[in-house]
């Protein structure tokens, strides 16, 4: 064999050899793309929409808020006849209808101004409550929203997140008739156990010791637990009292 033919055999084997040992190491053909230098991701690793699902609850549904204080009011329409339905807790005390009467809070009052309103003294409600006139006829059309048909003077047509609790003063959607409580005597008027857990929720705001948007979140969902959540006491039924400020 002539000496350039071996040249060519010996260059041919080196390659061969080289191209052997790169496969056998794996080369970069077999390796598994991690992507722009990055580590691939950790296969116990949560996604993102999981850890948020995991984190806290979401905060309830925002209150609406109403029109406000006015210096005269309007009759306010009210729900279709028999197009709300009282609801009830374990110990029959009653509730609204969220879809009627969810709660509506006043422009007027915010955490930051409750010195020069809620909490002022010599009070506020008497200074923003609408007239018996308007709000003797509202009563009468939403008792037929309800489908109220005891003595009206039974019951009372109630802020559901009160007035000293920064509740708007005429809107319809937190205004309702309320029956009367268990233990009630017919004909000697409303005896309505909320009206102390309004005035122990204010004392509570005015202390510093709740912030208003809380309580009237509490009061809104459910007024007979709304103590018991903002940790002002430890539960039980609530009892009648005088409201001194009113609702």
């Amino acid at each position: 064999m002539s000496a350039p033919a071996r040249a060519a055999l010996a260059i041919a084997a080196a390659v061969l050899l080289a191209a052997a040992a790169g496969c056998s190491s794996g080369g970069g053909h077999t390796a598994r793309p991690t992507g722009h230098g990055s580590a691939p991701p950790t296969p116990d690793a949560p996604p993102a929409a999981d850890a948020a699902a995991a984190g806290a609850p979401p905060a309830p549904a925002a209150i609406v808020t109403g029109p406000g204080p006015k210096s005269s009011y309007d009759v306010q329409p009210q729900p279709a006849p028999g197009s709300c339905t009282y609801r009830y807790t374990t110990d029959k005390q009653p509730l609204p209808d969220p879809k009627c009467t969810p709660g509506a809070i006043s422009p007027a009052v915010d955490q930051g101004n409750i010195n020069d309103t809620i909490c002022k003294p010599g009070g506020y409600t008497s200074t923003i409550r609408p007239p018996a006139n308007i709000t003797g006829k509202e009563k009468a059309e939403n008792a037929k929203s309800y489908g109220y048909t005891g003595p009206m003077g039974d019951a009372e047509y109630d802020h559901l997140i009160s007035l000293q609790l920064g509740g708007d003063p005429n809107d319809p959607r937190n205004l309702w008739v309320q029956p009367p409580s268990p233990g009630h005597v017919p004909g000697k008027g409303p005896n309505n156990p909320k009206d102390s857990v309004e005035t122990h929720l204010h004392t509570a705001i005015c202390k510093g010791q709740a912030t208003l948007a809380a309580a009237q979140q509490a009061i809104a969902t459910d007024w007979t637990t709304a103590e018991a959540k903002l940790g002002i006491k430890s539960g039980g039924s609530p009892t009648a009292a005088a409201d001194a400020d009113g609702d």
